[in-house]
């Protein structure tokens, strides 16, 4: 079969990766120049590495596996990593049971109610009455204020900013769930892992792959419109032409769906409802000297602009970024917000104004440079009764395919997850097309010049 995937991040070129491999013919059109999505690489002057920051657990088996499964496994690279909180105007290391412990701004009571409160959430297997509960709500009943206000507020800030105090409490389920409830041994010793090159490795690898099965891979390519053919399959009309498809699998936000595929092809229940979204300021700092010792540092402190540092050398080999030192500075923003069209100039003095605030000698680790990475759309956003707001898209055409983050409805974004949706739609609605194809495309099979 001819198959056509709308989108080239890692949903999408996972997707080919498996349907190449069963002989089908697949190209995938991608609008940016460049593969990944938001997992995509930046290039920093004297080396590439991912746009975002990005981690794999111990616990990611799908995407471990999937590593494993083309080719790089001996790529994957494991490290103890070290986690700080800045609170009280003060940096702390929380990085071990010790040092918990010794955590001088929660007494003795409140650091018990915290493990509680973690113990509590990972044993709860139904996820749909947290959704009708704020997150701030039920964790302050859970785990008490000065816990909330010193621990888990900081950690919402870190990855939702501001819009923390409209999500419901799934949101910070799906996050101890993956972080803390089926650790294993490596995982008590705290290792992250990561590829070798990043995310750029794992593109670079996907795409030889599918090329070298007989893929085809278009970037900078704009899907214009989704139309039935006459005798069944699709066309997809991309920049000037139009071609023909047996099956098409649809990967972008639901939005961009409903501008391309007209009612003959989808139905949208709940579609007036609309799905939210939050984005990020990302500034990228590149430094002679580590900023902090710690790979993550939570902000406990409303001075301070952006919602946490991220230290990628306690991560990841300084050889591996020609022996520079990288820090992330994330601000999660409203998708909407009016802070996302801030100029360069105007993101870079308020952040430097709140590491002088943290770190008031990090001029003195030798800056090499600066780089300021924005995205509209980073997660949904898990407000109250997500799941009956996300519209509910059905395919009124056999032949057309809808697979996108919208659906993840009761957990947290990340590149585990993408996988596993990825397995779970090819064991189940699309499990016609993880068979090896029988034919090739019809008469319409053919690519021409758009009306």
């Amino acid at each position: 079969m001819k198959i056509g995937i709308v989108g080239g991040g890692l949903m999408g070129l996972a997707l080919a990766h498996r349907l190449t491999r069963h002989h089908h013919q697949v190209s995938v059109i991608e609008r940016d120049r460049q593969l990944g999505g938001l997992a995509t690489f930046h290039d920093y002057g004297k080396f590439y590495w991912d746009r975002f920051y990005h981690v794999i657990l111990p616990t990611d088996r799908q995407l471990i596996s999937f590593l494993n499964d083309i080719g790089l496994s001996s790529k994957l690279r494991w490290a103890r990593t070290y986690t700080g909180f800045f609170v009280d105007r003060k940096l702390f290391s929380l990085s071990s049971g010790v040092e918990f412990l010794r955590f001088s701004p929660l007494n003795f009571f409140s650091k018990c109610r915290f493990v509680a409160t973690i113990l509590y959430c990972a044993k709860i297997k139904d996820w749909r009455a947290l959704e009708q509960i704020k997150v701030g709500d039920w964790l302050r009943k859970i785990g008490g204020k000065s816990t909330y206000e010193k621990i888990w507020k900081p950690l919402l800030l870190a990855k939702l900013g501001k819009e923390y105090e409209r999500v419901s409490a799934v949101f910070i389920w799906s996050y101890i769930v993956r972080m803390f409830s089926a650790r294993d041994r490596s995982t008590q010793k705290e290792q992250l892992g990561h590829v070798v090159g990043g995310y750029k490795t794992v593109f670079e690898q996907l795409s030889m792959l599918v090329k070298a099965a007989g893929g085809r891979i278009r970037t900078n390519t704009s899907v214009k419109k989704i139309l039935p053919g006459n005798n069944g399959g699709l066309w997809i009309e991309h920049n000037d032409t139009k071609e023909y498809f047996d099956k098409v699998i649809f990967t972008s936000p639901v939005d961009v769906l409903q501008q391309v595929a007209g009612n003959e092809l989808i139905r949208a229940e709940r579609a007036g409802t609309g799905v939210e979204y939050l984005g990020v300021i990302c500034m990228v700092l590149v430094t002679r000297e580590p900023l902090v010792p710690y790979y993550v540092v939570n902000i406990a402190d409303d001075r301070v602009p952006f919602t946490g540092i991220i230290g990628l050398s306690n991560l990841v080999d300084s050889a591996e970024t020609a022996g520079l030192h990288v820090t992330f500075l994330p601000k999660y923003v409203h998708s909407d917000s009016a802070q996302l069209a801030a100029t360069d100039d105007e993101v870079r003095a308020l952040f430097f104004a709140g590491l002088d605030i943290m770190i008031p000698d990090w001029r003195a680790r030798g800056l090499e440079s600066v780089h300021i990475n924005r995205a509209k759309r980073v997660q949904p956003l898990q407000v109250l009764n997500y799941s009956q707001l996300v519209p509910q898209v059905h395919s009124d055409h056999p032949d057309f395919y809808v697979l996108n983050t919208t659906q993840f409805t009761h957990m947290t974004l990340n590149n585990n997850e993408v996988i596993r949706a990825v397995d779970e739609f090819l064991a189940g609605p699309g499990n016609e097309l993880n068979v090896p194809a029988t034919s090739t495309a019809g008469p319409e099979t053919q690519v021409v010049k758009a009306a």
